[in-house]
């Protein structure tokens, strides 16, 4: 009866979250490169936000899951293109 009642994925979810949040902290101790900093932040925050969404956001557990995901590729699409066409415009020169 408890083990029903006890939230595991919730509290796996947070430990994850906290386990990523230490590595991305650990980027400022470490003294990493530059790149190899910018490296690590990204792919924990990407991973960060997927925990997020999925386990307490809970993305996937609706009937219309296909329309969240779709929504949020469709946000990631454009948040993406607003990245990179500011840099092209801004940094590289290429506007």
């Amino acid at each position: 009866m408890m083990k029903e009642l006890f939230p595991m994925k919730q509290v796996m979810g947070f430990v994850f979250s906290l386990l990523l949040t230490t590595i991305a902290l650990a980027v400022y101790f470490l003294d990493l490169s530059f790149a190899a900093g910018m490296t690590v932040l990204l792919v924990t925050a990407f991973i960060q936000a997927g925990v997020q969404l999925v386990v307490f956001m809970h993305a996937g557990e609706t009937e219309d899951k296909g329309a969240i995901y779709t929504n949020i590729y469709y946000a990631l699409i454009i948040a993406l293109v607003t990245v990179f066409g500011t840099l092209l415009a801004m940094i590289w020169d290429m506007g």
